[in-house]
């Protein structure tokens, strides 16, 4: 790119920064904008699209089209060739427009005698704010320094709408950034209903000086930084505990390679020359490399996607100097959004949260197990929430149907109101049944259990009228650690669990992590099914050490008190006598040791898998108890990954089939004479519960919100009597039994 160029570009965008700054409206400086760009480009056409709302582009200035079609125009997401700009997020240059697929003509605009098109993306790492086209009456193609510069310059057009600079007060006709409302559609990984103010867990950095005055300060600044941030990498990697772990060190050496790629800093360099900041460098080298990355079918290229944002990032903090904590405070009732949180990120902020958004994330992992245990709503795959919220914005969170209401329309909050006063008054209602038993009319008695992990759920065990914990998952205490916690730290935790569960029986899940819970001192296992791989009981055989320790921690916690352990994802007879014995090797060690130890031991095992449905009868025989647990053993029933929304809500728990089989599982278990319990999120839905204990499982876990519904409905309905519509509605063939279900409730 030669020096008259840099000198044109860097003259273009001084003028840009001086229309920034000067006073004015929104759309003079659009107008001010467009004719510059026009002459500093020798174009005849220079105009400049902004969204209206996430699906509508809106022509909001124009350099040679005709002025009345300005705020006239639109165009839908991949309309024309604006359209597939903006929807692409990529550049498109042709010397022949009409002649291009998916070219729409527009006759408002008198574009016709202009053949020739060049359209960039307004863009800012990843967030769609407009397009931005030149255009000329000669058929030509524009150069790759005419396209480079372009692309530049609408770098800092992406920088002055981030900032407010084409928000025009006298005007509604005007597009506003970050203004309009937006429904997004994720995934449940937590029910539930909330209002509040949006709370960014990693707060966008703010680049208020997108034009650079001086290039060669701003490379020096460029350079100093890139130097600061490849020392922490190089500074990071060498502290990695991990770095002996060959799969580990490559992910780390990879990240390093970012860190000192030489065409990286190249292309900051040159964007510097034409006359960006060292800020605007960065971001617009970002959001190019999103825009190709994001359509890489290659899923390894995909992922590199995060290592180049988390650099960028960092380059872009130590540049501005503005860390993760901006000082900001909580707004009085956040939602915390993030693109992924690990669980001890989630856990400091607490109870303050009043419910989470992830762009990423999945129902079974451990920040959906903190969103359970701290009761709030959570939903996941809400795709481009962290780019389109800001902080304080207005935000509606519904956990039941996985949808994310941004800056509502008053209509929409008043409805979710309704629906949270609604929710609350039901709530009130159920307090009254607290210490009443979940008794039907037919003197049918199901005891309601609810689900723990951390000692912040365990208030909600008098609270909810729980009669115990049917399921306390120990794997939090070892996630939200960067080291295995010692045995005397889990023995006080699980001596304090106890001492608030007020005599009432806790029944302790071992280490129940792979799949999706991955610990963060472990090595990560690249497996291409985690959720059929080694995880739960099968790391727990493999990793005895760790297993025994927490046995060890487990037996002295319960010292002169029933202790009840209770082993996860037993798919084999062998498999659970195996930890069986470990754990009765583990009392007789304590014995001979000298110490006291629990009054009486219970040891159960989770149904997880088909397989084990199938076992033995002297498995059955060998447990105290058994505890089904309905997540995994209805996915791997269907053969549906519960983390594919495609098919995750494909199968209903109330097929015939499957409930077919939790008939043979009770009958083996009273066969066997050994007690019976369902956890899992159907235990918890109203209908689902009611038809589990009509099928004969007199015991249910849940989290503890959804002990009152279903306790509501139980003492309402004869059991006995659901029963009978249960077998004459699969007598009669029916593949689903949820419409017989529901129509002999709502007649109840």
């Amino acid at each position: 790119m030669n020096d008259r160029k840099d000198s044109e570009s860097r003259k273009l965008l001084r003028r840009l920064k001086e229309i920034l700054a000067a006073a004015g409206d929104g759309q003079d400086r659009l107008d001010q904008i467009t004719h510059h760009i026009a002459d500093s480009m020798g174009t005849e056409v220079c105009s400049i699209y902004l969204f209206r709302d996430a699906n509508t582009l809106e022509l909001c200035a124009t350099e040679g089209l005709r002025p009345e079609a300005v705020h006239q125009t639109r165009l839908r997401l991949g309309e024309g060739l604006v359209g597939r700009v903006a929807r692409t997020g990529r550049h498109v240059n042709t010397a022949d427009a009409p002649s291009e697929p998916g070219f729409r003509f527009m006759p408002e605009t008198g574009e016709e005698v202009f053949p020739s098109f060049l359209g960039v993306p307004i863009q800012r790492v990843g967030e769609r704010l407009g397009v931005l086209v030149v255009q000329c009456n000669d058929s030509r193609q524009f150069s790759e320094d005419e396209v480079y510069g372009l692309e530049v310059v609408a770098m800092v057009l992406a920088e002055m709408t981030e900032l407010g600079a084409f928000q025009d007060s006298h005007s509604d006709s005007m597009p506003q950034a970050h203004r309009f409302p937006l429904m997004i559609q994720g995934a449940t990984a937590q029910e539930g209903a909330a209002e509040g103010q949006v709370w960014l867990h990693e707060p966008r950095v703010v680049v208020t000086n997108p034009v650079g005055d001086d290039p060669e300060r701003e490379l020096e600044r460029l350079h100093e930084g890139v130097t600061r941030l490849r020392q922490r990498v190089d500074t990071m990697v060498a502290a990695s505990d991990m770095i002996d772990d060959a799969d580990h060190a490559a992910v780390l050496e990879t990240y390093r390679m970012f860190a000192h790629s030489r065409s990286w800093l190249k292309r900051m360099e040159e964007d510097i020359q034409l006359g960006l900041s060292a800020e605007a460098a960065v971001e617009k080298e970002q959001s190019s490399a999103r825009a190709r990355l994001e359509v890489a079918s290659d899923p390894y290229l995909r992922d590199r996607l995060h290592d180049l944002d988390d650099l960028s990032n960092r380059l872009l903090r130590i540049l501005t100097g503005q860390g993760v904590d901006t000082g900001a405070e909580l707004p009085p009732r956040p939602i915390l959004i993030a693109r992924n949180i690990g669980p001890a990120e989630l856990l400091e902020y607490g109870r303050r949260l009043k419910g989470v958004v992830l762009e990423e994330g999945s129902v079974g992992s451990h920040a959906a197990i903190v969103a359970r245990a701290l009761a709030i709503p959570l939903v996941i795959h809400a795709s481009r929430i962290t780019t389109e919220a800001l902080n304080g914005d207005p935000i509606l969170v519904d956990g039941d149907q996985g949808l994310v209401h941004l800056r509502p329309e008053d209509s929409v909050a008043t409805a979710f109101r309704d629906k949270i006063a609604m929710q609350a008054e039901a709530q009130n209602r159920y307090a009254s049944l607290r210490n009443l038993p979940a008794t039907g009319t037919c003197g049918t008695t199901i005891q309601l259990h609810m689900n723990a992990g951390l000692m912040a759920d365990l208030p909600s065990l008098e609270d909810s009228g729980a009669e115990g914990v049917g399921l306390f998952r120990t794997e939090l205490q070892f996630l939200v650690r960067n080291h295995v916690p010692r045995r005397g730290e889990l023995a006080e935790l699980y001596r304090h669990v106890m001492d608030r569960a007020m005599g009432k029986p806790v029944m302790f899940r071992t280490l129940d992590i792979g799949s999706d819970k991955v610990l963060p001192y472990m090595k990560p296992q690249d497996e291409p099914n985690p959720a059929m791989g080694w995880r739960a009981i099968r790391v727990g055989l493999d990793k005895r050490g760790v297993l025994r320790m927490q046995l060890q921690a487990l037996i002295r916690a319960a010292v002169g008190r029933p202790l009840h352990v209770m082993f996860p994802f037993i798919a084999d007879m062998s498999e659970y006598e195996d930890a069986h014995r470990m754990l009765m090797q583990e009392l007789s060690r304590e014995q001979r040791l000298g110490h006291e130890l629990p009054t009486d031991v219970r040891v159960g095992a989770m149904l997880e898998t088909p397989s084990i449905a199938f076992a033995p009868k002297k498995f059955f025989e060998m447990c105290d108890f058994v505890s089904i647990g309905g997540n995994d053993l209805k996915q791997f029933f269907f053969a549906a990954d519960r983390e594919n929304e495609r098919v995750r809500r494909r199968y209903d728990t109330l097929n015939s089939s499957f409930l077919d089989l939790l008939r043979q599982i009770v009958a083996r278990c009273e066969d066997a004479r050994v007690p019976l319990s369902f956890c899992g999120e159907d235990a918890g839905r109203p209908i689902e519960a009611v038809t589990l204990a009509a099928l004969g499982i007199r015991k249910l876990s849940m989290r503890p919100a959804s002990i009152g519904p279903v306790k509501h409905l139980i003492r309402r309905i004869s059991i006995s009597d659901l029963r009978q519509v249960i077998e004459e509605a699969q007598a009669a063939g029916l593949t689903s039994l949820r419409r017989p279900v529901t129509e002999w409730l709502a007649r109840q």
